[in-house]
């Protein structure tokens, strides 16, 4: 079956990619380069010895994308591209807006053109909101983010739902997963950002190997056990075999229609912290580090309840802080300039 991925040469779309092509699937990435390597997709092929079609496109170009669809005849698509820093969606909210909502909307717009009906959204944790009660539960309303990121990723779950309610062919999956970090085990793919890090592991990965003097983290009068933030920190092999997993699903249970929300993650909150300590000790490596005020759009602490996903998909994390920490060194060490 042939698969579209969008924001394919990315973080999480590029392992995804490789667990696909592994698996049998004929994939077609598109990525329109902002913060991504063609490079990626090029070594994902070194490792599986499988070929992946890639194409230079932006979601934002309805054109292009009804070039793509006329091009190729997709069985399902899913769908990473979007921007994704939450401090940055603050400050930028009309980008936010413009991209990753708009870039949807044409996106499913030419699927239906199409009449292509299976969809997995690339969501996020944040669609719970800053009121929500922890662990998430998957059952919980739509919440009101603490930022434009957030809430970008709640109008798309809104609009599959809507497009659910009229279009009763629609089947559509929306994985909403908690803070991705690590690399494959090969060191050959892994997380390269364009200019300053968003996420704390690349950040920690490049004051380790030189490149930047000191770590901050932002507030340590948090509710939690250190003082800093919480996350649920998931490998993102295990995040990518979710996606794998949830295709699987999809396109075998010819029965189901309508929307269906998974949350991937491990269950375990973890603090800022006690990553930096951890990756101290599991790579022998000294972290320079300063505590700084709170950053807008932070909160304290919150994890994921992922039974369903055991439940339905057959999914659940196999891979342990420590494993997380020493793949994500592994991938810094061979490439020190990431793809470059």
């Amino acid at each position: 079956m042939k698969v579209l991925v969008t924001g394919g040469c990315g973080y999480i779309g590029s392992h995804t990619i490789l667990e696909l092509v592994n698996f049998g699937f004929d994939v077609v990435a598109i990525d329109n380069l902002s913060n991504s390597s063609v490079l990626s997709l090029e070594r994902v092929e070194s490792i599986s010895n499988k070929s992946v079609n890639f194409i230079e496109a932006d979601i934002m170009s309805f054109e292009s994308l009804v070039s793509l669809f006329r091009e190729h005849s997709f069985d399902a698509v899913i769908h990473f591209a979007a921007l994704k820093a939450v401090g940055e969606s603050i400050e930028k909210p009309l980008d936010y807006y413009k991209n990753n909502i708009s870039g949807t909307l044409n996106l499913l717009n030419v699927m239906k053109m199409s009449n292509v009906k299976n969809f997995i959204f690339s969501s996020s944790a944040t669609v719970y909101g800053e009121y929500a009660k922890v662990p998430y539960k998957e059952h919980m309303s739509l919440g009101s983010p603490s930022s434009p990121y957030g809430f970008s990723k709640v109008v798309i779950e809104r609009m599959m739902l809507d497009i659910s309610a009229i279009d009763k062919e629609f089947r559509g999956i929306s994985l909403r997963y908690f803070n991705p970090i690590g690399a494959h085990e090969s060191g050959i793919i892994g997380e390269d950002p364009h200019g300053i890090p968003n996420n704390l592991l690349p950040f920690i990965n490049q004051v380790a190997i030189g490149k930047r003097e000191k770590l901050n983290i932002f507030g340590n009068d948090y509710n939690t056990k250190d003082g800093t933030c919480e996350r649920d920190y998931l490998h993102v092999v295990d995040l990518a075999s979710g996606h794998l997993n949830a295709l699987e699903w999809l396109l075998s249970n010819n029965s189901f229609h309508g929307v269906e929300a998974f949350n991937l993650g491990t269950g375990c909150a973890v603090s800022v912290l006690e990553i930096v300590k951890t990756f101290e000790a599991v790579n022998n490596i000294k972290i320079n580090y300063d505590f700084k005020e709170r950053r807008p759009g932070d909160l304290s602490a919150f994890w994921a309840d992922s039974s369903k996903a055991k439940e339905v998909l057959g999914w659940s994390a196999k891979y342990d802080l420590k494993k997380m920490l020493e793949d994500s060194w592994n991938w810094q060490v061979k490439n020190p300039n990431g793809y470059n």
